[in-house]
């Protein structure tokens, strides 16, 4: 299951997308069951992809976060690349669809 990177400020997550060059943003809440069933799948989808590194965030937490991004439900994820949005999927997430989108951007980027 892919590594998960808990970012508590603002200073964390700039950090962390500064530092690698493909990663994935995941905004949630502690009392959002969604939240919690679509993050395992999503790890478990993320081991395909080692240079997608995966990022979380407690929405209710990091407000000034949430605002940076535009993140006005839960949850939410970002696809960043040298720190620029590519992917942004909600809580209605197609998991065939991500592994679509995905495959297309990696394959691109790693060719």
């Amino acid at each position: 299951m892919k590594k998960l990177t808990e970012l508590t400020s603002l200073e964390m997550v700039e950090e962390f997308l500064e530092k690698h060059e493909m990663s994935l943003l995941y905004f949630s809440t502690p009392d959002c069951s969604t939240c919690h069933a679509i993050l395992p799948k999503l790890r478990e989808l993320l081991d395909e992809y080692p240079l997608i590194h995966l990022g979380h965030i407690d929405a209710s937490q990091l407000k000034a976060v949430a605002e940076k991004f535009l993140i006005l439900s839960a949850p939410i994820m970002l696809l960043m690349i040298d720190g620029k949005e590519y992917v942004r999927g909600d809580r209605f997430v197609r998991f065939e669809l991500l592994k679509e989108k995905l495959d297309q951007i990696y394959n691109l980027y790693t060719s």
